[in-house]
C-alpha cells in the first residue's frame, strides 16, 4: 500500500499535467488505522532504517510536492494516519474522527515526518503533549487546536475536500509550487526567510502567470494560469 501511495502521489505531483490539486482519503469510512502490529516482526536496525525511507519519501511528496494536498479524514486516523493528515496542506474531517499519535504506546517514536509536521499545525507545546501522551482527540478537538481546517459530516468529507481542491486548482501553479517549497524549507530563520523572498519573488514577477493575473485584474476577468 505504501509503495502504491508513493507511486500515485509522485505521478500526480510531477507527471500528470492535468492534475492541479490532490485529495488524500481512505475507504469505507476509515482514513488510516496505522501500522499493522502483527507485521512488526524482528528485523535488523539497518532493515528498519530501509523500511522507514518509503514513508519519509511519501511525507516529502506531501509537504514539498508542487501541488496542494487536501486530506479528507473520517473514522480512525491513528499513528501514521495522523502523520499523513498533518503533512497535507488542508484537512477536512468529521466531528467524530478519532485521532491518536499512538506510537509511544507500542514503544516507538513518531514517524512519517510527524516530528516536523505536527508542530507546524498545532504548535510545539501541543505537539509535544499529543506525542508524549498518545491521547485520542476527535474531529471537533482537531479543529479547535488547529490540526484540522474544516469539519464536514461523516460521509461528506470527501466532497468537501474536492470542493476545496477545486479552489486550489484555480491558483497559479508555479507560485503555489514555490510557496510550498518555501514553507517546507525556506523560512527556518529570519535570514533564510529573507533570502528565500529575495531569490524567489523576482522569478514570480517574471512569470507568465503573474503577468496574466495582472492583466486579468485590469480587464476585470478570471485569470487563466498555465504554470509558467
Amino acid at each position: 500500500m505504501r509503495e502504491t501511495l508513493y507511486e500515485v502521489l509522485y505521478r500526480l505531483m510531477y507527471e500528470d499535467g492535468s492534475c492541479r490539486a490532490i485529495v488524500l482519503t481512505g475507504a469505507n469510512g476509515v482514513f488510516c488505522a496505522g501500522g499493522d502490529i502483527s507485521e512488526m516482526k524482528e528485523r535488523t536496525v539497518m532493515q528498519y532504517r530501509e523500511r522507514n525511507l518509503l514513508p519519509l519519501n511519501i511525507f516529502r511528496l506531501l509537504v514539498e510536492g508542487p501541488k496542494a494536498v487536501i486530506a479528507a479524514v473520517e473514522g480512525f486516523a491513528m499513528g501514521a494516519g495522523v502523520s499523513l493528515a498533518a503533512a497535507s496542506d488542508y484537512v477536512v474531517c468529521a466531528p467524530d474522527t478519532r485521532y491518536a499519535c499512538a506510537f509511544v504506546k507500542v514503544g516507538l517514536m513518531p514517524d512519517t515526518g510527524l516530528f516536523w509536521s505536527l508542530a507546524q499545525r498545532v504548535g510545539a507545546a501541543k505537539a509535544r503533549e499529543l506525542m508524549l501522551t498518545a491521547d485520542e482527540f476527535n474531529g471537533e478537538q482537531a479543529l479547535r487546536i488547529g490540526f484540522a481546517n474544516q469539519l464536514a459530516p461523516s460521509g461528506e468529507t470527501r466532497q468537501a475536500a474536492v470542493d476545496i481542491a477545486r479552489q486550489y486548482a484555480l491558483m497559479p501553479p508555479l507560485a503555489l509550487a514555490h510557496l510550498k517549497a518555501a514553507l517546507a524549507n525556506g523560512i527556518g530563520s529570519l535570514d533564510q526567510a529573507i533570502e528565500t523572498e529575495v531569490n524567489l519573488q523576482p522569478i514570480m514577477r517574471r512569470s507568465q502567470d503573474h503577468q496574466e493575473a495582472a492583466k486579468a485584474f485590469m480587464e476585470k476577468r478570471p485569470a487563466v494560469f498555465v504554470g509558467n
